[in-house]
């Protein structure tokens, strides 16, 4: 969904829209949570990055692959879509 004004030219979002970098980072680096630090989501990188250090890498399998999946779900996401659930309304997993 495009926002223009009476002139018919868009107004673009009120913030930077960071769905391709959080994408990517979530598919490359999701086992550190470098995605969540992104959109600004420090309690769940945090806890991501916790998991896979204090466990020596046990947990790192399992925290991957929950950064694998955001990171696609990111990127099959359009721009008005991600923008509005992750940068707008905060939806931390997911």
């Amino acid at each position: 969904m495009e926002i223009v004004d009476e002139h018919g030219n868009r107004i673009p979002p009120k913030q930077e829209n960071k769905r391709v970098l959080a994408g990517v980072l979530g598919i490359l680096l999701g086992t550190l949570g470098i995605h969540k630090f992104v959109l600004g989501y420090q309690n769940e990188g945090l806890i991501m990055l916790l998991v896979s250090v204090l466990t020596c890498g046990i947990g790192a399998g399992a925290i991957g692959l929950i950064g694998l999946i955001e990171g696609i779900i990111y990127l099959t996401k359009s721009d008005e879509e991600f923008y509005e659930i992750y940068q707008e309304n905060k939806r931390g997993w997911f």
